[in-house]
């Protein structure tokens, strides 16, 4: 399920976002900021700190009053949320039985009771050392998250699935942008292969910090080339291509070449089907270890386009794909 899920969205609670826990009435155990850590939650017996077991999460301590505990997660960017997976992965004895989880929008780096928050979730069971997934409906783009535990306890994770929603009209006439950028709603859609790397990563802001930051796939051991596929953020124009091998140095695809359509429709499956046969953006180019690459000449003409398909010979990582272009008005 959660593969699926993060084919269909993105998680707009990532820290690489720009997204950050600003808020919590309690993190005594575990600092509020794992919450939203992206790696998976881990578990280390025998790692204690000064106020007891340390847990790869955000734990508050044992309520001796009334209440309960919650905390806030600004959003780097203003997204449409489609639901959340709440985590408490390693917490048995110490997990909240009860979430409830609101939206609002605010400018305000805590908004307080008065931002207009509005509860997307009834009141939600939670496991120990489980995942869930909890759709939502709400179409207001969100700028923060509220998660209420009843009464205490520890979170491992918490992921805010959804689309970003770009303000497009920040963009002037003419103004060259990332069109595949996460952060103006680009997204990874699906690959043939990710075995050391997601697709998505391709899109994340900055340059990767390593090679688990980027799109690798495994040694290809069969005729063929590997390939992944990706949405622009909207329909553009691209006059420049970067293809960044960053840290990719015993292990970048030899070559690699694009195609591009305005269309696609369908599960990614389908899609992945179609875009065999999309017209070439940029032709076959040979690479380099850890290289930032500039195709500009070399490109096609096709007009708007909205979907990439990277192709890479015969297979290795690749860590972040630009779409330098133009938003199609």
């Amino acid at each position: 399920m959660f593969d699926d899920l993060r084919r269909q969205f993105v998680d707009l609670a990532q820290p690489r976002l720009g997204s950050e826990v600003v808020f919590a009435t309690d993190d005594f155990f575990a600092d509020k900021a794992r919450l939203i850590a992206p790696t998976e939650p881990v578990f280390i017996p025998g790692k204690y700190d000064d106020n007891g077991k340390w847990m790869d999460g955000w734990e508050s301590r044992r309520k001796r009053t009334p209440g309960h505990d919650w905390c806030v997660v600004k959003l780097g960017v203003p997204g449409i949320v489609a639901g959340f997976e709440i985590d408490t992965r390693h917490f048995t004895g110490n997990y909240p039985p009860g979430a409830e989880v609101e939206l609002c929008v605010s400018d305000e780096q805590v908004p307080g009771d008065d931002a207009g928050w509005v509860k997307v979730t009834p009141r939600l069971e939670l496991k120990g050392n489980d995942r869930a997934w909890f759709p939502v409906e709400h179409a207001t783009p969100a700028t923060h998250v509220r998660l209420h535990i009843f009464p205490d306890g520890g979170v491992a994770r918490l992921r805010v699935w959804g689309r970003v929603d770009p303000d497009w009209s920040k963009v002037g006439e003419g103004e060259a942008i990332d069109l595949l950028a996460m952060a103006w709603g680009g997204r990874g859609i699906v690959a043939n292969d990710e075995h050391f790397g997601r697709v998505e990563n391709m899109t994340a802001p900055g340059r990767g910090v390593d090679m688990g930051d980027g799109w690798e796939t495994r040694r290809r051991r069969e005729p063929g080339h590997d390939w992944s596929i990706l949405e622009l953020g909207t329909f553009g124009r691209v006059n420049e291509v970067v293809v960044d091998t960053a840290h990719f140095k015993g292990n970048y695809p030899d070559r690699c070449s694009i195609q591009a359509t305005a269309r696609a429709h369908g599960a990614p499956h389908e899609i992945a089907q179609q875009a065999e046969s999309w017209p070439v953006l940029l032709p076959e180019v040979k690479l380099q270890a850890d290289h930032i690459h500039i195709f500009r000449s070399e490109l096609a003409d096709l007009g708007p386009i909205r979907f990439v398909r990277l192709n890479i010979y015969p297979d290795g990582g690749v860590s972040r794909l630009r779409m330098m272009g133009t938003v199609a008005r």
